[in-house]
């Protein structure tokens, strides 16, 4: 496979030792090319014979942590040469997200996501129960209340339609001025590349390399399996229908005047229940798997933030079934605070916290899927 090297690029001249060292393993596998069959990482690298940090970073936002270069490695410790793949390329990506941060002066929120997003749930849980204490009077607070329109007893429609488009609009914004700045470290130029898009959704969909090269995922022994693939498509899956919900109550409230909370059978509920027992048992599923997993892999640092995000999922489904459940009776007032507060800690804290991953590694699988189709239309 012929290489190409960015042009302007300085071998060994890196922004920081983490990225040097990235440079050097990448080096020693590009050598070697044993893993080749892996994931996408390998023949990445393969066409390159420079690794600036810009395609270090793109390298580590493709990898998905599978471990199988790692147990396949003849080189990984206790060789001299002490190439782990996983852990270094985990902890450029973690920096990468710091990096790219949008705006900068928030990028350190990533150093101490854990404490970060716990300080915020706390406030915005805090805010929203004294804001409905504050705002209405306690047979209101403490009543039960059903039908068309009963949550909005407590919170205006036009209130909470305001603070939660600001919040998600905050951080669709964040979100777009990172990935851009990933982009252009990457060197992609701009295009619109349809079978390209197309296959990056298909493999982002299907977490196609995080399967070992086909045998599966390592996480705390030398027995792979796909446990870690399952738990990532209910936690995925199960925010899809959450959202998918979320745009059908939209519309129902817009189009056909319909205002929530809406029956049992109803299409929202449906969607909303479904993703609230993904979003149960798949982040449980990846904090069984994340305190089990191999340490040798792992980027130690990035444990409050995983840790953070993976609760924050658990506490908004857990609230918003609570709240379902409950929701004809004395408590609903309380858990529809609960469940405000967690959401909107989850929105303004998507930009800066585990959430990101999702968003860089399917960059980088456009990216990737773009030079392979530009790669084999060579030959």
């Amino acid at each position: 496979m012929p290489a190409t090297e960015k042009a302007g690029a300085r071998p060994g001249s890196h922004a920081s030792p983490l990225l040097a060292e990235a440079d050097r393993l990448m080096t020693v596998c590009n050598s070697c090319r044993y893993c080749e069959g892996l994931c996408a990482v390998f023949p990445a690298m393969e066409m390159r014979r420079a690794f600036p940090d810009g395609d270090l970073n793109y390298l580590a936002n493709l990898c998905h942590s599978c471990g199988a270069c790692y147990v396949d490695c003849q080189f990984s410790p206790p060789h001299e040469f002490d190439v782990n793949v996983p852990r270094v390329l985990a902890q450029v990506r973690d920096d990468s997200y710091a990096a790219y941060a949008w705006p900068r002066a928030l990028a350190p929120m990533f150093a101490r996501n854990g404490l970060v997003v716990s300080i915020v749930a706390a406030l915005s849980v805090a805010a929203f129960i004294l804001g409905f204490v504050a705002w209405h009077d306690p047979r209101v607070l403490f009543g039960t209340h059903t039908g068309s329109g009963a949550f909005y007893l407590l919170m205006p429609h036009n209130a909470m339609a305001l603070l939660f488009g600001a919040a998600f609009l905050y951080a669709i914004v964040a979100l777009a001025m990172g990935v851009r700045a990933f982009w252009r470290d990457i060197g992609d130029p701009v295009r619109l590349a349809p079978g390209a898009w197309w296959q990056a959704m298909r493999d982002a969909a299907s977490l196609r390399y995080l399967d070992g090269g086909g045998i599966g995922c390592y996480n705390h022994d030398e027995r792979p399996n796909d446990r870690r693939a399952f738990y990532h498509h209910l936690t995925f899956y199960g925010f899809a229908f959450c959202f998918a919900s979320t745009c059908v109550a939209t519309l129902y409230h817009y189009l056909l005047a319909r205002e929530a909370p809406y029956p049992w059978w109803d299409l929202p509920v449906v969607l909303g229940t479904l993703g609230g027992v993904g979003l149960i048992f798949g982040p449980l599923g990846l904090l069984i798997a994340k305190l089990r997993r191999d340490p040798v892999m792992v980027d130690a640092r990035a444990t409050g933030m995983e840790m953070a995000f993976i609760v924050m999922l658990f506490l908004t489904s857990l609230t918003g079934l609570a709240l379902l459940l409950l929701r004809a009776t004395p408590a609903m007032p309380l858990l529809l605070a609960l469940h405000l507060g967690v959401v909107f800690a989850l929105f303004i804290t998507m930009p800066y916290g585990k959430f990101v991953h999702g968003i860089y590694r399917f960059a980088a699988l456009l990216h990737y899927a773009k030079e392979h189709r530009a790669f084999m239309s060579k030959d």
